[in-house]
């Protein structure tokens, strides 16, 4: 109806132009209608003849009623008013309002799609947590806000492909192997104590387990072959003088370099058995969220191909990068960022920075319209860099665009649940959504901006009651379903009775056809402005709405076409619930 009105504004453009009030027509795209907020002030408005006062010299309540004056009559109006300085209302006849009823049944779950996105093609990547142990809660948010964004965007008219970017190069993977072949060694009979900087979960034991379960003592070295000459570990020692260079990281890197020099080949076997089992559980914990990939690439690949001495090479040709103290490094201050950024380390092996940039030049030519990257929001300094590496290849740096999801911060109460993976404390992905459910885990972390700060109040989500969102919502729809029970219970058949919802004349029912009327107005907009949190506003309202309307009426009614219409009324409103609800991929059940 929005279209259809700014339609109507655009042609009475027209005709003031041909008058000569005008010096322009305006295109339908570019006219601004609203809903109004308050009944009295009509279904939509209209701040047109201001925005055009100044353009035709006139006062804009003027130009509104020229405005009105040239509009062409529509049937499905009833009266057109000026407002304040010149806004212009629309009041909607009531049988046209209510033919969405009607709309959404004919379209059911296909209702509200659109051809917003004109098939461009979006990669988007999100989660690619380092595989260095289990996804943790924090990492659930950008899991829901991600999968969901990608349904949302497909059902207005992109193509999405989605993709999990495999960290399984670099010196966090490094530490992994080391904390493994450590406890591999503990668990040989090996006295140690663990570095500080190690990963210390319980899954760091069972990997260990598992390994020398496999290949037995082959892998044995003893402790003190290990830590001879190591750098001292900064948390045990009682003298800070004794690491005088103060690098709290240099007992690991030292424990790092041994592991490698005494397994030799098979440092690739420990390192590979970490890698490999991780990302197993990663991809079945992600699966069973209702989480699926298109691709998962993995970032040794861009070492193996070449990919990553390929964007060095471009990068260097083009004199963007240069040598100092035995590094390589980019000229990122050229492009806008605030220092320039090491490449390649004294040592040869590339910085994390290096793959990134191989691995956006890659995704580059593969040809997507948009690169679509969803970080923690810690990660919020790393965008200017890509940004300038991507300009300093020679690519549109436009092309990319980073959303930042914070972390949700979990709550049993009053006590705050640790997040840290190094240290071991903290609680799974998985373990939390065994303890309150799939779909109040998506639905909690989903019902804020992804930028904004979210505490995920455990023991709220796990209650039954209408102060839960998801479980108010869910009941909803199962109140429909126990309505449509009770009526195919019934011996009563209304497949030849005609409905006519002019009867519909209840607040509550109008009520609910405006809200029907504005779902794809809503996708759309969530589409566009990456914002699926919007949605969950949306099926709270329309729940609020069914269950107002529940304990105002009766549906089934004596009147055959009066309960035939609110049947037909419930039957949108429950086919929005489910579309709604589906898109968020949490489930929609018909008892509870």
């Amino acid at each position: 109806m929005k279209n259809r009105i700014a339609q109507l504004l655009a042609n009475a453009t027209d005709k003031l132009h041909q008058d000569g009030v005008l010096p322009e027509p305006i295109d339908s795209s570019s006219i601004t209608i609203e809903r109004a907020r308050d009944n009295s002030h009509g279904d939509f408005a209209s701040n047109l003849a201001m925005a055009l006062a100044k353009k035709a010299k006139r006062k804009p309540r003027d130009l509104a009623e020229a405005l009105v004056a040239a509009l062409a009559e529509d049937e499905a109006i009833e009266k057109v008013e000026i407002a304040g300085p010149g806004f212009i209302n629309f009041f909607l006849k009531l049988a046209s309002l209510n033919q969405v009823i009607g709309k959404v049944l004919s379209a059911g779950s296909e209702y509200g799609r659109s051809n917003t996105g004109k098939g461009q093609r979006i990669l988007l990547e999100y989660v690619s947590a380092n595989p260095t142990g289990p996804l943790h809660v924090g990492h659930g948010r950008g899991a829901a806000y991600g999968s969901a964004l990608a349904k949302l965007l497909g059902f207005a008219g992109y193509q999405v492909e989605q993709e999990y970017y495999v960290n399984d190069a670099g010196r966090q993977m490094d530490i992994l192997a080391t904390s493994i072949w450590l406890r591999y060694l503990e668990a040989g009979g090996a006295e140690l104590t663990f570095p500080r900087a190690g990963y210390k979960g319980d899954y760091i034991r069972d990997l260990a387990a598992q390994l020398r379960q496999q290949h037995g003592d082959q892998f044995d070295h003893s402790s003190a072959v290990v830590f001879a000459d190591q750098p001292e570990d900064e948390a045990h020692s009682d003298n800070d003088s004794e690491n005088p260079s103060g690098d709290k990281e240099a007992h690991i890197d030292g424990l790092i370099g041994r592991a490698k020099q005494l397994l030799q080949e098979n440092y690739a076997t420990v390192h590979a058995h970490g890698k490999d089992v991780i990302v197993a559980d990663i991809r079945q914990d992600l699966s069973e969220f209702k989480v699926e990939y298109t691709t998962w690439f993995e970032e040794s690949s861009l070492v193996i191909s070449g990919a990553v001495k390929r964007a060095f090479d471009q990068l260097n040709d083009a004199g963007h990068l240069y040598q100092r103290d035995g590094a390589w490094w980019f000229r990122s201050t050229t492009f806008g960022d605030q220092k320039d950024r090491v490449v390649i380390r004294e040592n040869g092996e590339p910085t994390y920075f290096a793959t990134d940039i191989a691995y956006h030049l890659q995704k580059l030519e593969r040809g997507f319209d948009q690169l679509t990257d969803i970080w923690g929001s810690d990660h919020h300094g790393y965008v200017p860099r890509v940004k300038a590496a991507i300009s300093a290849l020679n690519q549109d740096p436009d092309r990319l665009e980073v959303l930042l999801v914070q972390f949700a911060v979990l709550y049993r109460g009053d006590q705050k649940m640790s997040m840290s993976t190094r240290s071991g404390e903290f609680v799974t992905l998985r373990e939390l959504r065994n303890e309150v459910g799939i779909d109040a885990t998506r639905f909690f972390y989903l019902m804020h901006k992804s930028d904004q700060h979210m505490e995920f109040d455990l023991e709220l989500a796990k209650s039954n009651s209408n102060d839960n969102p998801v479980f108010y919502v869910q009941y909803a729809h199962a109140r429909i379903c126990s309505v449509l029970r009770q009526l195919a219970d019934s011996d009563r058949k209304l497949d030849s009775v005609s409905s006519n919802y002019e009867l519909l004349v209840e607040p509550q029912e109008q009520n609910l056809i405006a809200l029907l009327d504005r779902f794809p107005e809503l996708i759309e907009n969530a589409a566009r402005k990456h914002e699926p949190h919007t949605l969950t506003y949306y099926l709270r309202e329309l729940a609020n709405g069914l269950h107002s309307y529940y304990n105002a009426h009766q549906f089934l009614v004596d009147d055959e076409v009066l309960c035939c219409s609110r049947i037909e009324l419930i039957r949108a409103v429950q086919t929005l619930l489910v579309s709604g609800l589906d898109l968020l991929a949490v489930g929609a059940p018909e008892s509870m």
